[in-house]
């Protein structure tokens, strides 16, 4: 799994960080998603594709390898 973001799409909704944390931050700077690995861990994997689905901007982006 690999797992892009894309800044200018996000609104800084938080969702993501809920949903799973040890992949997405927030920046304190804009709230905007940060992303703390590309490819997460095998126990994350419904975690991101569930932060993903619920992103109110699609800002984030899941291509299973």
């Amino acid at each position: 799994m690999q797992v892009t973001v894309d800044q200018d799409r996000c609104c800084g909704s938080g969702q993501c960080v809920l949903t799973a944390p040890a992949v997405f931050d927030q920046s304190d700077e804009d709230g905007l998603v940060r992303l703390l690995g590309p490819g997460p861990a095998e126990e994350q994997r419904a975690a991101v594709r569930l932060a993903a689905a619920l992103c109110p901007g699609s800002a984030i982006t899941v291509l299973d390898e």
